[in-house]
């Protein structure tokens, strides 16, 4: 194993390669290697959201957590890979257990993010998790009023919207 850094066209290759395998369904291979670029580009946030990725596929969600936290404590994600490791990290704690952390990840990131509803879905299971029961519900009915296709919900759309805002309502 080289333990060196490789030049920036070696990175290159070794992440798309590492990547393709992962999404050819060879998983542990993929694993394997991007763990290894990993350790020889401690830093580098692009690589350690991919390899959180690679451990998060296969069931390995303990171990994902450390790369997802490099991947975000670092520069240069795009940010729809932000996005991803955000959501990656978030919803790794609520498998967990780990409930107030994933709220913690999971609610700057549906704010910084707002358009995203996967952020917001797994931000009130989090929620949900927490205790925090009416505001996952809220959460819910606003992101079922927002993003829903069924006729019937559109058709009460405006009033979802409102008891969304305010669940206690009468009348």
């Amino acid at each position: 194993m080289n333990d060196t850094a490789p030049t920036p066209g070696e990175r290159d290759r070794l992440l798309k390669e590492a990547v393709a395998l992962r999404g050819a369904g060879r998983r542990e291979e993929a694993r394997e290697r991007l763990v290894s670029l990993a350790a020889r580009l401690p830093g580098d946030a692009e690589v350690a959201y991919q390899t959180a990725w690679a451990h998060d596929v296969l069931g390995l969600e303990t171990d994902a957590v450390p790369y997802y936290e490099t991947a975000l404590a670092g520069n240069g994600l795009a940010a729809d890979d932000r996005r991803g490791a955000l959501l990656g990290l978030g919803s790794t704690y609520r498998t967990l257990g780990r409930y107030e952390d994933a709220v913690r990840v999971l609610e700057p990131a549906a704010a910084e993010f707002p358009e995203d509803g996967a952020l917001r879905a797994f931000l009130a299971m989090a929620l949900y998790n927490t205790g925090r029961h009416h505001d996952s519900v809220r959460l819910l009915l606003a992101l079922l009023a927002a993003t829903s296709d069924d006729p019937s919900v559109r058709a009460y759309r405006t009033a979802i919207e409102h008891y969304a805002g305010d669940l206690d309502a009468i009348g």
